[in-house]
């Protein structure tokens, strides 16, 4: 099962940690891991391209199932404020592969 934990500080969400392998199929045909990997890593590169800096990334090795995210304190508003945006569309797109695939994805929130 990948577990979800996602980071909020006042309200805001500022990083998340993903972790595990739904194996909801065969490796390299698990469209639940596609999905998760592709929201996650599309989320990370969407902040590097479009808010100017390079969130806090620590990643597994080659076998995968681990990414954890956090945003740097200090940001200038209108960067934070696009990073922040952009974790919440991520969000948005998880909990939506959650409601389908809720026995592969579990999302916390801390």
């Amino acid at each position: 099962m990948i577990k979800v934990t996602l980071f909020r500080s006042q309200g805001d969400l500022t990083g998340f940690e993903i972790s595990g392998h739904a194996e909801s199929g065969p490796y390299g045909h698990d469209l639940v891991c596609a999905a998760v990997s592709t929201a996650s890593i599309g989320a990370v590169n969407a902040i590097a391209k479009l808010c100017d800096f390079e969130p806090d990334v620590k990643q597994a090795g080659e076998e995968g199932g681990y990414l954890k995210v956090m945003l740097p304190e200090g940001l200038p508003d209108e960067a934070s404020y696009k990073a922040k945006l952009l974790l919440e569309g991520m969000q948005v797109t998880l909990e939506s592969i959650e409601h389908e695939h809720h026995q592969y994805i579990s999302i916390s929130h801390r």
